[in-house]
Parts: structure tokens; C-alpha cells; sequence
């Protein structure tokens, strides 16, 4: 995409207070670039990635970053955590099957998740707290299902403030609700995440069965992340499938579900091709219609 070395991000703990005062989404994205953070566009209103590889394509260019803008103003802006844009993000949920607050409150308790520089409350009503990415550390993204709370790190991405998404008919705003008075620093994924889930002995016999009328993404999840050497992949490929049928985007499967069979042992290669592999098998008979993963031809081209 770009030949030249791209700058540094430059955060502080104000820039994304500053960047969601921005009046158009398009200006925001741009902001974003100026300071060598790299974003990519989001589909108007939701979170699938209108480029073909996703968060992937995220640069700070700001000529590419402008002529995407320039063909979907209302895009939301995507941005990749860990160590590319500088920032970590530990997502809590709300949802009708419960809320991460709780959990993430006995972290910060325990000085696990205390140091956030900045908070974004979600359009669902959750919070999105921010924090630095330490110079050359990779740590990778995952969920904690039963918790209600997602980490994302390398490997996975968040849709930034000013973008909106549209909930229950209505749009809503990512809204900066605190920025740190302290010194934000970043956060131990793997302390957070073994206190969230202490590790468990692997169950012996098959995964619970799941329904496949009515998707539930948390159930898969955690079907494939229990799912021992032998079955992972048999059991990512039918989470995906039943996500496909079900209407549920490839981005939402690779949210989903990345993170729960990167627990259960498969490489990230392997992980993305099962996914593809199931979609492709899935959407066959009904092939061009409904819900999936953005086909290159259609995609914006970086």
C-alpha cells in the first residue's frame, strides 16, 4: 500500500477526546492519520470492514486514508489494536445475556485493569477502556464469554469515536466519558485474562451440544475454545457454519471466534481458512444474497 516507513502513533491522553470533536466521520479519520495512527473504513452504521482485509489494510497514509473517506463519507472508523496503532482496548460488553462490569470492577480491584488512559461508552451501552500498548510487546486478542469481557490486542481491532452504530432502529455514538487525571499504563492481558477465567481442565468428552436455531456467538465461543486436540478445527468449522446460517458477518465469526480457538491450540492461519471454508460452504446455495464476508470485488480497494 505504502512503500515509505509510516510514522509512529502519537497518542496522548486527550487525542481521542480531540479526534471525536471532529464534525464529519471523514475528518476524523484523517485527524487519526495525521498522527500516524492507522485506521481503515467500517461499513456505515455497523462494524464489518469495507476493505478486503479488513483491519489488515489499516494505514496512516493520509492520500489513501482521504480517497476512502471520499467514496463512503458516513464510513465508521475501524482501528487496529496492539502494537500497530499503540493502543489496547479491553472491551466490556452489555447485552441481554449479561454485562462485563462486575467482572471488570473485581479486576481493576486487584490493580489488573486500573491504569486506563481514556474511556468510550458504546453504542450498546458498554465501555471500551483504552490503554498504552508497551514498545514491541505483541499481546494477542481474546474473550472471556462468561465474563462478558473482550481484549483486544494484536490481531483484532475496535470502531473508534466519532463512528456510530445503528441500535434497536437508532444511531448512537462511541462517546469519550473519561480521560485519566493519572499515568496510564498498559495492561497485562494475561494476568487479566487467567483472573477472569482461571485455567480449567480440558473436558474429556464431546462439546456441549448447541443449538443451531437461533445463533448464539458466546456458546459458540466457548464450544470451540473447550473443544480438545482432535476436534478443534471440526468444531470451529460448524460454529462458523452455524454463524453464516444464521446471518452472523465473517467479521463477527472472526470476533468471536479467532479468539476462542486460539485458546483451544489452532494457529491464526488455520483459524481464518476454517472460517472462509465454512462460509464459503454455508452461503453456496444462496450464493451473491443476505449476510457475509465483503467479496473483494465489492470491497474498497486500498
Amino acid at each position: 500500500m505504502n512503500s515509505h516507513p509510516s510514522p509512529a502513533p502519537s497518542w496522548t491522553v486527550a487525542t481521542m477526546q480531540h479526534v471525536a470533536t471532529e464534525p464529519t466521520l471523514a475528518g476524523a479519520a484523517l485527524r487519526f492519520a495525521d498522527l500516524g495512527i492507522p485506521v481503515f473504513p467500517c461499513v456505515p452504521g455497523g462494524k464489518q470492514p469495507l476493505t478486503p482485509n479488513g483491519f489488515h489494510d489499516a494505514t496512516s497514509e493520509a492520500r489513501t486514508v482521504q480517497r476512502w473517506w471520499e467514496r463512503t463519507p458516513e464510513a465508521n472508523i475501524g482501528l487496529p489494536s496492539g502494537t500497530r496503532s499503540g493502543v489496547l482496548v479491553v472491551d466490556i460488553d452489555v447485552h441481554p445475556g449479561g454485562s462485563g462490569f462486575a467482572a471488570f470492577e473485581r479486576a481493576r480491584s486487584h490493580g489488573l485493569a486500573d491504569a486506563w488512559g481514556w474511556l468510550v461508552r458504546t453504542p450498546s451501552g458498554g465501555i471500551h477502556a483504552y490503554y498504552p500498548a508497551a514498545p514491541g510487546q505483541e499481546q494477542r486478542s481474546w474473550q472471556v464469554p462468561g465474563a462478558h469481557v473482550d481484549f483486544r490486542g494484536d490481531g483484532g481491532y475496535v470502531v473508534a469515536p466519532p463512528s456510530r452504530l445503528v441500535v434497536d432502529g437508532v444511531p448512537k455514538a462511541y462517546d469519550v466519558i473519561a480521560v485519566t487525571t493519572g499515568h496510564p499504563a498498559a495492561v497485562d492481558a494475561i494476568k487479566l485474562r487467567q483472573f477472569l477465567e482461571p485455567p480449567r481442565p480440558r473436558p474429556s468428552g464431546p462439546p456441549p451440544p448447541v443449538s443451531a436455531s437461533g445463533c448464539h456467538p458466546d456458546a459458540l465461543a466457548r464450544t470451540v475454545a473447550l473443544t480438545g486436540e482432535g476436534g478443534r478445527n471440526r468444531a470451529l468449522f460448524w460454529a462458523s457454519c452455524r454463524m453464516a446460517e444464521n446471518g452472523q458477518s465473517r467479521a463477527d465469526a472472526i470476533r468471536y471466534l479467532l479468539p476462542a480457538a486460539q485458546y483451544a491450540g489452532l494457529a491464526d492461519r488455520e483459524i481464518e481458512s476454517t472460517i472462509d471454508s465454512a462460509y464459503r460452504a454455508a452461503c453456496r446455495p444462496v450464493l451473491g444474497s443476505g449476510p457475509g464476508p465483503t467479496q473483494r470485488r465489492e470491497a474498497i480497494q486500498p
